[in-house]
């Protein structure tokens, strides 16, 4: 009688912690995918608002085509993108578009003085912010998932459930990684 009962005991514990740990792991999951969603809201924001920054430029810089195209262009690709690392991609592509918009700006004194542009430029300053906390969250996310993926006795369990992948990071393109390894030169 007393095996059985350590045996029963023994069952159940197997029981609790497989349960627990799979519970753990439908909550890591779901923060993760909460947060990437957090992403999509920001970047759909963003994408809503380029196109009234680009024709407030457009109205002082009608010569610069080429240019509004490349935004129209990446603004379709983060619109399109389906995955961590398409989307990454095409956020480099975003906001190399962007930054040729604004030094066209630069360019136009009377634009960079008109309020409506100060305003968009204000609020793609926000989005801008809010996209980098929602990636550095969305990345804190996937390191504890992966994390606990990876480790003893939550690794067994998942090769056994099969259900819970591993996460890809909302990392910087390697373009840019160059631009940050090296230090910009400041001369006087």
């Amino acid at each position: 009688m007393t095996t059985l009962i350590i045996i029963l005991l023994i069952v159940l514990l197997i029981i609790g912690v497989m349960w627990s740990t799979y519970n753990a792991l439908v909550k890591l999951d779901e923060r993760v995918n909460e947060a990437w969603s957090d992403i999509t809201v920001q970047l759909k924001y963003r994408a809503d608002l380029i196109p009234n920054v680009v024709e407030t430029v457009k109205g002082y810089a009608k010569h610069e085509k080429e240019v509004f195209q490349g935004v129209t262009e990446a603004r379709s690709a983060v619109m399109g993108a389906k995955s961590v690392k398409s989307a990454a991609k095409a956020e480099a592509e975003m906001t190399n578009a962007l930054s040729k918009v604004f030094a066209i700006a630069e360019a136009y004194p009377e634009l960079k003085s008109n309020e409506n542009f100060k305003k968009l430029q204000e609020q793609l300053q926000d989005v801008e912010d809010k996209i980098q906390a929602s990636r550095r969250f969305y990345n804190a996310g996937a390191k504890e998932l992966n994390t606990k993926i990876k480790t003893f006795p939550t690794n067994v369990i998942n090769k056994l459930i099969g259900h819970f992948k591993i996460r890809d990071y909302f990392e910087v393109a390697e373009t840019e990684r160059a631009k940050i390894a090296n230090a910009p030169e400041v001369k006087f």
